[in-house]
């Protein structure tokens, strides 16, 4: 009868080493695979460096940009603000220069039409004491200046 256990043994020992070697494999392939990596990490790192250096630039342009728009909104707003106090300025100015003295003509006009008009008459002695008092109240109201 021939070894069996010796056969065995010899078998196992065979796969022990195959499997040995797929790992030695195994590794060699990961080191490359690594070192690819890194490498192209490195390349990647190489390229957008400028890119990112770029992408800085831009945005502090961003910045400086909005800092001249908020200026400019600023100034455009204080500009309305005093534009909308001369504005206030000049139409008070006007209601004094204009509107006052045309108002005051108008009573003065209104009082002279009041004393040259002819005097109201006196109510008839059939007419009834209502009627003497509404006229009354319209002559006083012809008078009144306001």
């Amino acid at each position: 009868m021939t070894d069996w256990p010796t056969v065995f043994l010899a078998a196992i020992a065979a796969a022990t080493v195959v499997m040995a070697l797929i790992q030695i494999g195994v590794i060699i392939y990961g080191a490359r695979l690594a070192r690819r990596v890194s490498k192209l990490a490195d390349r990647v790192e190489r390229e957008i460096d400028p890119v990112m250096g770029r992408v800085n630039e831009i945005s502090a342009d961003a910045s400086r940009a909005t800092k001249l728009a908020v200026a400019q909104v600023e100034r455009a707003d204080e500009m309305m603000a005093r534009l909308s106090q001369r504005t206030e300025e000049t139409l008070d100015l006007a209601q004094q220069l204009l509107v006052v003295p045309a108002r005051r003509g108008l009573a003065l006009f209104d009082g002279l039409r009041a004393i040259f008009s002819s005097p109201p008459e006196p109510p008839a002695e059939g007419d009834h004491p209502d009627a003497a008092s509404a006229a009354s109240s319209d002559a006083d109201e012809a008078l009144f200046v306001g």
